[in-house]
């Protein structure tokens, strides 16, 4: 295990329980599936409509139920560090019992899951502020569990929590050589869910896109 950086300081998807069973059947990866290539997210974030960013009232986290379980049984969380880990192994309760976690976000490689945090590329209370706070409950809890868009990753859990809900103007992997990967799951889960971006957030991401 590498030694942890200062750093580490569609809402009509397919029924929930469905995607996370697609989710688990997806070969092991590093990656989410549905990342749009440079160009595509290139157009894709031209689409997308610019205002100011919303409000913070009322968000709760809650608004978003998260880590749900599929029809075996596992969560969201479960299925991702399966499809996103190295020759992962899980019992009977669908954690991990062993594994490798290659975190693209900033280098870092963990055999410990309780290194590794499921970031939300797109951070709920930001998605909140750009348009979700308009959603149902179950139109949040879809984009929360993801498995079949770019919304989900597992990365380091002390880089993500420096994340936390910060838009690309204000925060991109440490990995600079990421920040086309990023930026482009960032414009495909915002297009694929209509959400708005600030005239801030896209000019960093069209900077970000420029380096693919």
């Amino acid at each position: 295990m590498t030694p942890k950086r200062s750093l580490r300081a569609a809402l009509t998807a397919l029924p929930l329980a469905g995607a996370l069973s697609l989710g688990l059947a997806l070969p092991a990866g590093a990656e989410p599936p549905g990342i749009p290539d440079g160009a595509t997210a290139q157009t894709q974030l031209d689409e997308l409509k610019v205002a100011p960013e919303g409000s913070s009232d009322g968000y709760d986290r809650d608004k978003f139920p998260h880590w749900s379980e599929g029809a075996d049984g596992c969560s969201t969380r479960e299925a991702v560090l399966k499809r996103d880990g190295e020759n992962v192994e899980v019992g009977s309760d669908c954690y991990p019992t062993s594994g490798t976690w290659n975190s693209p976000y900033d280098g870092g490689s963990w055999t410990q899951p309780s290194d590794v945090d499921i970031d939300h590329v797109v951070p709920l209370a930001a998605a909140w502020r750009s348009g979700a706070a308009a959603w149902t409950d179950e139109q949040r809890e879809a984009f929360a569990n993801d498995l079949e868009g770019p919304q989900l990753i597992a990365v380091t859990d002390n880089v993500n929590q420096e994340k936390s809900d910060q838009t690309p103007d204000q925060w991109m992997p440490p990995e600079a050589g990421y920040h086309c990967t990023y930026a482009s799951m960032w414009v495909g889960s915002k297009h694929k869910y209509e959400l708005t971006v600030t005239e801030a957030e896209k000019t960093a991401l069209k900077d970000a896109l420029g380096t693919c």
